[in-house]
């Protein structure tokens, strides 16, 4: 039976390679092209970059055309393993069997000789994760031939408009928060910084860290504590609460995979919910939004909605960066340069992802930042933060 993929909303540029391989957040980049039998089969070119986790993946292709210009392509390939395509995007997708058709979407059918399409499809799989070979434009195999992919230089994702993507530079610019906390003085934070308990104080602590930090001499260190009374931040002094649209970056360390429980790295107060949070955590060993008012979480906590989210990577630093949209309450989530689309909300329901984050519509207006730790049942975890960043502009890394 030919079933048809129900085409997932995301931005186009969201199909930029999102990663995590059991928690180790593997890139396995591939380029591939079926060897031509005559002349006339070198029609396209398709540069296919998987990115996989345990038991599913996504795969960004882009698809050059080098034949004659085409007014709407189809995109054919053979999986070699047990891949069920779950979804697409910026094309539609249709799975019999092992074989895969992908057509085009309304705005990007047009290629000329030489054009290119990007879009790309999320999907599942039990034992094998194969790259196809097969590819062929239009009934016609593919015969071009490129360069593989630097695994150091993963490809940009085209911009949205108005565009998303932050710049390359990790400088705050103009930024309201900019801090790499090499101000502090002694191990207690102070000025800029100042340590907090929302709600209850137990056994967690922040303590300034001069022996980590990803960059200069200083960061500050959260040892985290289970259980829901050892909530444990630092907090900016700093009133954001004419900040908007609100762009957060931050580097962060941490030392133990999310849990399966509930737990919150980043706190911010509310003021659409009475002072309430608006969280950043993890839920399932994945990241996730949650709102405090309603407990509400971005994703939902579904098979397919944990899976499109990410681990947060341990023993490393890592970028986290985040916009908020304080007229419409729209999200993005980066993890490093990659979208995080499971931690993306446009104000269009999906199904297992983001109907119950859409139950409310009232935008968000955080006030402040809060980093730290709070957990509601199991997780401990001890965490550094480093070179801080918010402002009304996106902020690279």
């Amino acid at each position: 039976m030919r079933t048809l993929v129900t085409r997932l909303r995301l931005r186009p540029w969201a199909a930029a390679a999102l990663a995590a391989f059991s928690a180790v957040g593997l890139l396995l980049y591939a380029v591939v092209s079926a060897p031509p039998s005559r002349a006339a089969d070198a029609a396209c070119r398709v540069d296919y970059t998987v990115n996989q986790w345990s038991g599913g993946y996504t795969a960004a292709i882009k698809l050059t055309n080098l034949g004659p210009a085409v007014n709407g392509w189809r995109l054919t390939w053979t999986y070699g393993g047990d891949q069920k395509v779950t979804s697409a995007w910026s094309a539609t997708a249709a799975q019999s069997g092992q074989a895969v058709t992908v057509t085009n979407a309304a705005w990007n059918g047009a290629l000329a000789t030489g054009g290119s399409a990007d879009f790309g499809v999320q999907g599942t799989f039990q034992s094998a994760n194969p790259t196809p070979t097969d590819f062929a434009l239009n009934g016609v195999a593919c015969g071009g031939t490129t360069t593989p992919t630097d695994p150091g230089t993963p490809t940009t994702p085209p911009p949205t408009t108005p565009p998303t993507t932050p710049p390359p530079s990790g400088d705050c610019g103009s930024a309201v928060v900019c801090s790499g906390f090499e101000d502090q003085s002694g191990s207690t934070p102070s000025g800029a910084w100042q340590f907090v308990a929302p709600d209850c104080q137990g056994a967690g602590t922040v303590t300034v860290d001069t022996a980590v930090a990803h960059s200069g001499g200083k960061s500050m260190r959260v040892d985290g504590k289970a259980g829901y009374c050892n909530h444990a931040f630092v907090a900016t002094t700093a009133n954001l609460a004419s900040v908007g649209p609100m762009y957060v970056r931050m580097w962060v360390r941490h030392t133990t995979a999310l849990p399966a429980a509930h737990v919150s790295f980043v706190s911010m107060p509310d003021s659409s919910q009475a002072g309430k949070a608006l969280r950043v955590g993890g839920q399932n060993g994945a990241l996730q939004w949650n709102r405090e008012i309603d407990d509400a979480t971005l994703p939902a906590q579904s098979p397919t909605g944990v899976a499109l989210s990410r681990p947060l990577p341990t023993g490393s630093w890592q970028c986290l960066r985040f916009a908020v949209n304080t007229s419409n309450g729209n999200l993005d989530t980066w993890l490093g340069d990659q979208q995080v689309p499971g931690l993306h909300a446009d104000g269009v329901p999906t199904a297992d992802i983001d109907q119950q984050w859409l139950a409310r519509t009232t935008p968000p207006r955080p006030t402040s930042l809060r980093l730290g730790w709070e957990s509601y049942g199991v997780g401990d975890d001890t965490l550094w933060f480093d070179d801080v960043a918010v402002g009304s502009a996106p902020i690279g890394c």
